[in-house]
């Protein structure tokens, strides 16, 4: 069962007020979100392309910018697979505990991501309850790519699973019901019939868990350290960079994760429109 495409008219205001709610849409568009990002490009590049490429392969910034992408990697992954099994486990099956495992789901979104990262210091760090039996064994999580990659997992966990959600639900369990019947086994069913259909609402939350997981600030801080040029990410370089008032080389790494921004942006609206062509069809 597929989600039939909306056909019911949209709301026709007088002129008047739609031009008036138009206007301020624009307005407020174009005060947070253009202005800010042209400043952004502005900053990075006004002293000409060659000091923006300078500031691009100082090492540090490709540091930030490896360890970024390394972090994404495998954070992303790991998210894909834990938001895919929660989302199959809550639409397609009853259990107990399915209502708080629902909820729990949206418990990053809730939590302070300093606090989270506060919470993995708390637990792992040297004074933590875990810590003493870490460094006994030579294991470093604070202040490491592990404790990086926990904190970015943990801020982005809900991405892929809230995405695959209501699209299992409304597919329903007709198609999976069939296929247990001509005797495919649960992994059966999920590779080859419960995913391919919800195809392109995986690909959008594996994009935005992506753009999150390269844009965490506040969790990757607090458990990084911001040790230059070993833990810090883009987003904790741009700060180091604007701290030591070096403007060019701070926005110049702000404007890699704003084109960032931009691709997600772009990929996100092709996605839905795809996701509506693929319902409209299917309806």
């Amino acid at each position: 069962m597929r989600l039939a495409a909306d056909t019911r008219p949209a709301l026709r205001d007088p002129s008047g007020i739609a031009w008036l709610l138009i206007a301020a849409a624009l307005a407020w568009i174009l005060l947070l979100l253009v202005l800010p990002l042209a400043t952004v490009l502005w900053e990075a590049l006004h002293k000409g392309l060659p000091r923006f490429l300078e500031a691009v392969k100082e090492p540090d910034t490709l540091a930030s910018i490896r360890l970024t992408l390394l972090v994404a990697a495998i954070a992303v992954p790991v998210n894909l697979v834990l938001g895919v099994a929660m989302a199959w486990a809550i639409a397609k099956h009853e259990f107990r505990g399915r209502a708080m495992l629902t909820a729990l789901i949206d418990l990053p979104i809730s939590v302070s991501p300093v606090v989270s990262g506060l919470v993995f210091v708390l637990l792992f760090g040297a004074q933590g309850w875990l810590g003493p039996w870490l460094q006994e064994r030579d294991i470093k999580i604070i202040f490491a790519l592990p404790g990086m990659v926990l904190a970015t997992i943990f801020v982005t966990l809900p991405y892929v699973a809230r995405t695959l959600i209501p699209i299992m639900r409304r597919q329903g369990v007709d198609e999976e019901e069939a296929a247990a019947t001509l005797g495919a086994g649960a992994w059966t069913t999920l590779a080859r019939v419960s995913l391919p259909n919800a195809g392109l609402a995986l690909l959008y939350g594996v994009l935005l868990t992506n753009a999150r997981a390269m844009g965490e600030f506040g969790a990757v801080s607090v458990v990084s350290g911001s040790i230059r040029g070993e833990t810090n990410t883009m987003p904790l370089h741009v700060e180091i960079l604007h701290n030591e008032y070096d403007e060019v080389g701070a926005f110049s790494v702000a404007a890699l994760l704003a084109l960032l921004a931009v691709v997600t942006l772009v990929l996100k609206v092709w996605l839905e429109r795809r996701m509506q062509a693929r319902a409209g069809v299917g309806g």
